[in-house]
């Protein structure tokens, strides 16, 4: 939260400059004036309030400048120190597993057949002391996927998405898996476009500051925030001019939570 919180105030940094520029010229006028009606006047009730009215614009002159310090050192020490602590994490990968070699029995045969047995050693080898291949179990699907969702829309290599897959129906929290790198890398983030965004691509959660180049963990998608719906789930990566470098967007369909079964009641005892 705090991470995201020092480079939001990094990339807003031109703007809170000229804001607190501005405020900081505002109460210059206001300590100037204030200090011309404290000399133009002889009524000790009006020297009164233009000494408090000076008072009041210096203090305020001095929080501004500390505000601008702050902000100064967030740009300029504080958010490069932390997007160089994660970049030299490690990444965390998940290994892709393929399905292994399933053994199709074959069916008895129930015609009359002859049979050799002259090479038939019985009991020759204990059929308990044999090892079998057990096939490895398909993976279970990441969701249903509906079929005449609209084409994926990805416009390089480096931003790429495996869940949620295009025309995907969610209703739970999911982990978001894929690619998010560039030149320059500086940070990625998630879009939602849909009902609840009125139509427009909104920023989700905070961004991602570590450069996934191999298909792994990007972060956490929770969709019972938002309405149920197709929408657009974009991943956008920027570098550090603050530059849109690679997208990638899939249709993905939010619905309702899938009820539970309730169980069926008990008698109770007499």
């Amino acid at each position: 939260m705090i991470t995201g919180l020092v480079f939001l105030i990094e990339q807003a940094a031109l703007g809170l400059y000229l804001v607190i520029g501005s405020l900081i010229a505002y109460v210059i006028w206001r300590w100037l004036k204030a200090n011309r009606d404290y000399r133009g006047t002889y009524f000790e009730l009006e020297r009164e309030n233009a000494r408090y009215q000076r008072g009041t614009a210096f203090t305020a002159l001095v929080l501004l400048v500390e505000a601008g310090l702050i902000v100064v050192g967030l740009q300029r020490v504080v958010a490069p120190t932390l997007r160089l602590t994660l970049t030299n994490q490690p990444q965390r990968q998940i290994a892709l597993v393929s399905d292994g070699q399933f053994r199709t029995p074959i069916p008895p045969t129930f015609s009359a057949a002859v049979i050799d047995s002259s090479g038939v050693q019985l009991g020759a080898i204990d059929p308990a002391q044999q090892v079998q291949p057990t096939p490895t179990l398909t993976p279970t699907p990441v969701g249903t996927i509906v079929s005449n969702a609209p084409a994926a829309q990805c416009t390089s290599p480096n931003a790429q998405l495996q869940i949620p897959a295009n025309g995907m129906i969610v209703f739970e929290p999911i982990t978001v898996v894929g690619i998010a790198t560039t030149d320059n890398f500086a940070f990625y983030r998630f879009e939602l476009k849909g009902q609840s965004t009125s139509g427009n691509f909104a920023t989700i959660g905070t961004d991602g500051t570590q450069s996934m180049a191999q298909m792994g963990e990007l972060g956490q998608f929770v969709p019972s925030f938002y309405t149920p719906g197709e929408y657009q789930f974009r991943v956008s990566v920027f570098d550090t001019t603050n530059a849109l470098r690679a997208s990638c967007s899939v249709t993905i369909y939010i619905s309702a939570p899938i009820p539970t079964a309730t169980p069926l009641g008990t008698g109770s005892a007499p």
